[in-house]
């Protein structure tokens, strides 16, 4: 099994700060914290220094790869950042398929 963890402190919220599952919204100097495992990324909040680990709303989320993840991890971070109840953003979907031509007739 495959697995990677990310963390960042001193994550200064913005406006607003970042809603959590269980504690609602938090604000101020934040570590946040993303661990990716089985294609998941599950993201965590806490005060800076705190022991309580709180869920980011809209976490877990699919992630297909490490890299993905890590990617994910920055957003999540800039988001933080930007305040306004911040909630884990969506990573875009993943096609492996090229688009098709219209069939024409």
């Amino acid at each position: 099994m495959a697995w990677a963890s990310w963390t960042t402190r001193g994550v200064f919220s913005g406006h607003g700060g970042v809603l959590t599952d269980e504690a609602g919204v938090l604000s101020g100097d934040l570590t946040v914290h993303t661990t990716w495992a089985d294609d998941t990324a599950q993201v965590t909040v806490q005060y800076t220094g705190a022991i309580d680990w709180f869920t980011m709303s809209g976490s877990p989320v699919p992630c297909c790869s490490e890299d993905d993840s890590r990617r994910l991890h920055d957003a999540v971070v800039r988001s933080v950042r930007e305040g306004e109840a911040a909630t884990v953003p969506r990573p875009p979907p993943r096609s492996s398929q090229r688009p098709t031509e219209s069939a024409q007739e």
